[in-house]
């Protein structure tokens, strides 16, 4: 059943509305629930379902400015489920107002089921699994009308706003839980758009990334562009045609997989950057795709070779298990099996067996769906809900390395073995990993809860010189004997060191897991352009080749390898976590 898209009321404020525009009579259905206000796109009405679209006329015909749209629309039909509707704006064509760098030529701004629209949150999250963007937010919070009216849009530039409250609604509802403003004089063209020749808007290079996450063919050269990477960049590029067939044969294979969004863009990305060190792209890749699927690429480009080797099959379930809560294994076995087509050479022939032996046994253990611990993790977290996040925190850890070792398959059986952490009466460890200058120690001390920190530098320097590299074992024993203490007596307590393999983390974790704390790695994602000009401008700056040198010792820890992770950006913010058991799976 086609739904035509209701009429937006407007603001009483909003300078656009005409004499024939619905007008809101009251805001009562705003005030006192959060809201999110986005741009108001300049364009056409469109309407998606599974099986058709439409714009705002439920019979709309046939224009050159719908051919684009009806492609995409192939595309991610299959992914929206029958009865449900994506509503958005159709941006091919220049209307009134000329977007010179769109991310896509479609923007979702509400998702259907059926009478239902859907909240917010919900609705970014099922968008961006079709490949779709949402419209700038400008603003977010609890309704204020005063906050609102202050809002300053560049009028020549921008149609107006959109205001929606955060929770879904029924449709019955929509007029009191939406409401727009509008700019005076909006259309501002001499003829209708629809009537003159089509003048397509212009794409932004993160266009690239969107044409791949809604099931598009990979532009290598418009993908590299997209990310800010050059040909000059540490690895090796390869040929262009080798890396064009490389990207080619991974998005084949994620489509056979069903994979779409952000896992199908972090298996091509990945795949694209496989020659990149690993802890050189991870911050590079921060601030074009956000830290979470940054992070993503990067440890895809880390692990897949792991499923190039010849591994015990007795021990090969466990190792998969464990993969799993690390990465995307479907995704994983795509980028491991795409990076070596063409190769025709004996070791190529090996490593592609082996990848097809692990997809057989990952297949058999259910671990290729997207998220194979989600029915685990759902159970714990209704069941844990109330309790601290530490301990649920804790509790999941345990649970996932149980079902790792095959000990747990169900909910009840990861409650009953993780009872014993329900008290919380354990100590905790957060472990910041980072080199030099990527802002560890403020992290630290800004940390709430810790009652110590355990600084190398400081050790040092009470010996005389925190320069001093000389006295580095001592140093050390002495900084994880003050650590062992602490944690004996039941502390939190931050060990601020670079940490940057796995050895300097193994004998900390030691520790810890003798004392039985609840271990957190803080990693600092950082680029080497940065660290580099703050290191400059440090009270304390290190050797211009102590840095370098631990740039290339650089190996940041994977997801798993503590009880939890978190990852913090160039501001020192965590902007994503791993193994929290509160946290809502994108």
């Amino acid at each position: 059943m086609r739904v035509p898209y209701p009429r937006t009321p407007h603001l009483p404020w909003s300078p656009g509305a005409a004499a024939d525009d619905v007008r809101a009579g009251d805001l009562t259905g705003l005030a006192g629930r959060e809201v999110v206000v986005t741009e108001k796109l300049d364009g056409e009405n469109t309407t998606l379902y599974r099986n058709g679209l439409h714009a705002r006329s439920l019979d709309s015909a046939h224009h050159p400015s719908r051919t684009w749209i009806k492609s995409l629309h192939s595309r991610i039909a299959s992914a929206i489920p029958p009865g449900w509707r994506v509503c958005g704006e159709n941006l091919f064509a220049r209307h009134s107002i000329d977007y010179p760098g769109l991310e896509s030529w479609f923007y979702a701004f509400s998702v259907w089921d059926g009478e239902h629209c859907l909240d917010w949150d919900t609705t970014v999250r099922r968008t961006r699994r079709l490949g779709v963007p949402v419209p700038p937010v400008l603003w977010r919070g609890i309704f204020d009308e005063r906050a609102l009216r202050a809002l300053r849009v560049d009028q020549d530039r921008c149609e107006g706003y959109v205001v929606r409250t955060v929770d879904g609604f029924h449709r019955a509802e929509f007029p009191r839980r939406v409401a727009k403003w509008v700019r005076g004089g909006h259309v501002r063209t001499d003829g209708h758009w629809m009537l003159a020749p089509v003048v397509h808007n212009g794409l932004s290079p993160a266009a690239a990334l969107w044409e791949v996450r809604s099931g598009g063919a990979p532009d290598v050269p418009a993908l590299r562009a997209a990310v800010g990477l050059a040909d000059t960049d540490p690895g090796e590029p390869g040929q262009p045609e080798r890396v064009q067939a490389e990207v080619a044969d991974a998005a084949g294979q994620l489509d056979l997989l069903g994979r779409t969004g952000d896992a199908r863009l972090a298996g091509v990305l990945a795949v694209l950057c496989h020659r990149q060190p690993r802890s050189w792209l991870a911050p590079r890749l921060v601030a074009p795709l956000g830290m979470r699927l940054a992070r993503q690429v990067a440890d895809l480009v880390g692990l897949h070779t792991h499923l190039w080797r010849d591994f015990p099959d007795q021990e090969r379930g466990a190792g998969l298990a464990r993969l799993a809560g690390a990465a995307d294994l479907g995704v994983l076995h795509a980028v491991a099996a795409a990076v070596l087509c063409g190769r025709q050479d004996a070791e190529a022939a090996a490593a592609r067996d082996q990848v097809e032996w692990s997809a057989l046994h990952a297949e058999d253990a259910g671990l290729l769906g997207e998220d194979p611990l989600e029915p685990l993790r759902t159970g714990m977290r209704q069941d844990l809900g109330g309790h601290h996040p530490d301990v649920a925190d804790r509790c999941w850890a345990q649970a996932r390395e149980a079902f790792a070792q095959g000990r747990i398959t169900t909910t009840a059986e990861a409650l009953a073995l993780t009872w014993r952490w329900r008290s919380g009466a354990f100590p905790r460890l957060v472990v910041t990993v980072g080199p030099a200058g990527s802002g560890k120690s403020t992290f630290a001390r800004g940390l709430p809860g810790v009652d110590a920190v355990v600084c190398l530098d400081a050790l040092r320097e009470s010996r005389g010189s925190r320069a001093d590299q000389r006295a580095n074992p001592d140093v050390l024993r002495e900084g994880l004997h003050r650590l062992d203490a602490l944690l004996a007596a039941g502390a939190s307590v931050v060990w601020d060191a670079t940490a940057l393999t796995p050895h300097q983390r193994a004998l900390v974790h030691a520790v810890a897991d003798r004392r039985e704390a609840l271990t957190t790695h803080a990693v600092l994602l950082v680029t080497e352009e940065e660290l580099v000009r703050r290191n400059a401008t440090r009270a304390h700056p290190v050797p211009p080749g102590v840095l370098a040198a631990q740039l290339r010792r650089f190996s940041p820890p994977w997801p798993g390898q503590a009880h939890r992770t978190w990852y913090l950006d160039a501001t020192g913010q965590v902007q994503d976590t791993a193994g929290e058991l509160g946290r809502e799976q994108g």
